[in-house]
């Protein structure tokens, strides 16, 4: 299965915003930031990709992963 775009959980002018890594976009807009996570996860583990949350002030806050990751990790 080909993995999918990256989500990205980032501030957005009416709330919350779900971006696939790449577009121009955004998937969907929602009014808290916890209704944008639940969505982009939902989106991440169907792609296989990664989800990542960004805080307010737009840095990466936290990063899940639901692609074929390699266990135990390497290095």
């Amino acid at each position: 299965m080909a993995k999918g775009k990256n989500q990205h959980v980032v501030t957005h002018s009416d709330g919350w915003a779900v971006r696939g890594e790449g577009n121009g976009k955004v998937t969907m807009v929602t009014a808290t930031q916890r209704e944008a996570i639940q969505i982009a996860r939902q989106i991440a583990q169907k792609q296989q990709s990664e989800l990542l949350i960004h805080g307010k002030n737009g840095q990466i806050r936290e990063r899940d992963s639901f692609g074929n990751d390699p266990f135990p990790p390497k290095g």
